[in-house]
């Protein structure tokens, strides 16, 4: 069956639970999880829930490993914590978590990145891969990455991986 045929089948609304990883945010302040849940509204998906956390290893591990275990929630969306500063976390723990990655995620979005910012976008750990059944996504935290990221890469194969995931 053809990549054409399986996009073709997949249709489905995905149910999508969104993490801000965070030291410095607040629901108010969150402007980047803010745009992700509103990417996805208006792309016709559900979002299953939203959770906002600090760079703390097991924090995240919690969070993800909630929101992977709620019912409906076909991927978990992730921005912060890609970087490499000390307190940027979020690649070691979708890392750790996944059991197949989805390394063309990174490598695409560091290329688009490249394209807009130059050789910074190197510095990004931009991540996905699938944990059991759920797509997991780490994006850069910024407004212009998640948007990057979102409309150019996500959006256009959620619903297909999610499909490729059904039971």
């Amino acid at each position: 069956m053809s990549h054409v045929h399986h996009k073709q089948q997949a249709k489905a609304p995905v149910g999508a639970w969104v993490v801000t990883c965070s030291d410095t945010r607040t629901e108010a302040t969150d402007e980047s999880g803010r745009l992700v849940r509103e990417l996805l509204d208006k792309d016709g998906h559900t979002l299953t829930g939203y959770s906002l956390v600090p760079d703390e290893p097991a924090v995240i591990r919690q969070a993800l490993a909630d929101a992977a275990a709620h019912d409906g929630t076909q991927v978990v969306l992730i921005n912060g914590g890609t970087g490499i500063s000390p307190r940027d976390s979020t690649y070691e723990v979708v890392a750790g978590m996944i059991n197949k990655r989805i390394d063309g995620f990174g490598e695409l979005f560091r290329y688009l990145s490249y394209k807009e910012i130059g050789s910074s976008a190197m510095m990004s750990r931009a991540v996905a891969g699938v944990a059991g059944r759920v797509v997991i996504v780490a994006m850069p935290g910024s407004r212009a990455a998640v948007r990057l990221a979102m409309e150019e890469l996500v959006l256009p194969e959620l619903r297909h991986m999610a499909w490729l995931l059904k039971p």
